[in-house]
């Protein structure tokens, strides 16, 4: 079964309500076994837009990172995160 990633870019413009989520996001990584593998260290963007924050984010497969990002944990954290950053998340089957 092919491995599945979050790909996503943040630029937080309110780094106290974006703690909020940083505080509860980690409970549905722990549940659907995400692994980290790029998490806003130094980065250069080479085309497109800037963001602050380059955040890949390893699922044993397709249906598991879908169920994470659908979880009733994952949206209680989305929801604290609202305002306090702009981002774009895409979910990529790996090859």
């Amino acid at each position: 079964m092919a491995k599945a990633y979050w790909i996503a870019h943040v630029t937080v413009t309110d780094p106290e309500a974006y703690a909020g989520y940083q505080a509860v996001a980690p409970v549905a990584f722990g549940q659907y076994g995400a692994r980290f593998l790029a998490r806003g260290g130094a980065a250069e963007t080479l085309e497109g837009g800037s963001w602050q924050r380059h955040v890949v984010i390893e699922f044993d497969s397709l249906q598991q990172a879908r169920d994470c990002y659908n979880s009733p944990e994952y949206q209680e954290a989305r929801t604290r995160r609202a305002g306090a950053c702009e981002a774009s998340i895409t979910i990529v089957e790996g090859g």
